[in-house]
Order: C-alpha cells, then structure tokens, then sequence
C-alpha cells in the first residue's frame, strides 16, 4: 500500500466522526433554518427564508410591513456588550494575577495555579448560585452593607446587567488567567531589569517591555473568555431572572416555548458566525504577533 493510502486510511475514522459529529448537526441546523415552522414545533419541509428575515427583522401581524426586531437587536447588544466587558473586567483581574504567580518562587507557583484551578472542580450552576448568593438581596453583601449602616435597604444587584457581570467575569476568569501567565512565565525578567536599569518607570516596563511579550496570552484569554460568554445559558439565566435574556437564551426561547425551531437554527447560526469572526481576529493577531518577533 502506497504511504498516501496508509495516511488516508490511518485519517478516515478521524474524518468519518468529524464528518458525522461536528459538520452533521451544523448541516441539519442549516438546513431547518430554511424551512418553516409547524404549528407545534418541529419544521414544515417547505423552503423558507423567513427565519432569516426574522433575525433583524420583524413582520408586523395586521399590515405586513416589515421592521427592525427590536427584541432581538437588543439581545444581540447586549451579548455583545456583557461579553465584551467581561473580557476586559477579566483582563483587569487577570493580569496582575498572573504576573503575580509568575513572580512567585517556582515551588510555590503550582499552589497558586492549583487555588486558580480549584473552581473548574466545581459544576458551573453550584458556582452561579454561589454568586448569587452573594449579591440577591438579602445575601451576604446587603447584609454587611445594612450592618455597616452603608445602606438603609438593600441595594438590587440580582437580575441586572450587572449580576451577570460579576457572574460571568468569576465563571471564566481563570480561562484569561491560565493563558497569561502560560506567557509571562516564559519572559526573561532580566528584561524586566534592563529596563529599569535604562531609568524606565514601572509603567513603560509595564507597556513596553511585559505587555508586547505577553500580547498571545492576553489576545488567546480574551477570546477564551469572549466566545462562551456570547453564548452563555446557565448564568444568564440564573442571575438574569429571565429578564436579561442573551443569545444562548434567547435560541433556547425559540426552541422551547416560542417551538419556532427554524429561527432558533438561523440564530444559532448567527451566533456561530460572531464566533467565527472573533476566531479569526484571534489567528491574525497571532499571525501579525510572530511576524513582529520573525
């Protein structure tokens, strides 16, 4: 057997399941968003381009005309925004911690690491309940406001924008952390040194010397946490109330009770294209990142 054959042969299992488990289901999702909808769920086997249409836009019921969605525009922009600031939250909290551990004694690095880790032990709803614990009204921090006598009343934190915030930025914080400080562990610190030595405050070591070396992590933590929060179930739906839908709710809306299952594909899809575009700002940032460095 020629070696293209035994390469062909040794690859068919591995292409049969990608086949058959990644580009099968995305088939059939394309395929129902081009059909109608049954009465009670499921799909009409008549093409259709209305789920599309129904993606930015709505028909209105008496006279036909067709408008912006506004629902549906507003739970892409905040998708858009939450995940958006929680990537840069995540950032925020994420850089020093990383620069933390990776300035630390190397014997003791990997009981930081494991502190870091120890949630991902953990299912994501215990870990959303435990924040929400924290932040509903009569939880622990209302609770130290109102004993302080900061607060007269509880301040409503639970069911904003800003619970799932603060949910979100503590379910994937570690996914910004681990990639920085897989870069900064890497840095020669002697670096760190010559640039001081050259009479540089901490802030240019900061922007010029540690930043563009851990640029990678940064831009691969930014997109770890960026593309699961633009689909996020568990936590917007717990902290939200079902009152901050976002996109993972707002498909999961369109297949459960509103059963208009061709929307739900086209929005699913929708969702997969935003990913694939962050994807590729990923790929080029790296791609631009190793041209710089040759």
């Amino acid at each position: 057997m020629s070696p293209i054959r035994t390469r062909a042969a040794l690859l068919a299992p591995a292409m049969v399941i990608l086949l058959f488990a990644a580009a099968g289901p995305l088939v059939i999702v394309l395929i129902y968003s081009f059909l109608t909808p049954g009465d009670y769920g499921g799909v009409i086997w008549d093409f259709s381009t209305d789920a599309w249409f129904g993606v930015l836009a709505e028909r209105d019921f008496f006279t036909e005309e067709l408008s912006w969605a506004d629902a549906h525009l507003m739970v892409f922009w905040r998708s858009i925004k939450l995940s958006l600031m929680t990537a840069f939250l995540s950032l925020i909290i994420g850089f020093p911690t990383a620069y933390f551990i990776a300035t630390r004694p190397r014997g003791s690095r990997d009981v930081w690491m494991l502190l870091i880790m120890i949630p991902f032990w953990t299912n994501l709803l215990i870990r959303t309940f435990a924040i929400m614990e924290l932040i509903r009204n009569e939880g622990t921090i209302n609770t130290v406001l109102i004993a302080m006598g900061l607060v007269t009343q509880p301040v409503q934190m639970l069911y904003t924008e800003f619970s799932l915030l603060v949910g979100m930025t503590y379910v994937y914080l570690p996914l910004m952390i681990l990639p920085i400080y897989a870069s900064m562990e890497r840095i020669d610190f002697s670096l760190v040194e010559a640039g001081y030595d050259l009479y540089a405050t901490r802030w240019q070591v900061l922007r010029r010397v540690i930043f563009p070396l851990v640029k990678p992590g940064v831009v691969a933590g930014s997109i770890l946490v960026f593309v699961p929060c633009l689909g996020a179930y568990v936590t917007p739906r717990v902290l939200g109330g079902g009152k901050q839908l976002m996109l993972g709710n707002l498909i999961e809306l369109q297949f459960g009770q509103l059963r208009n299952w061709p929307l739900g594909a086209a929005l699913s899809l929708t969702l997969l294209v935003i990913v694939m575009v962050a994807l590729i700002f990923y790929v080029r940032a790296a791609g631009n990142e190793e041209s710089a460095h040759g």
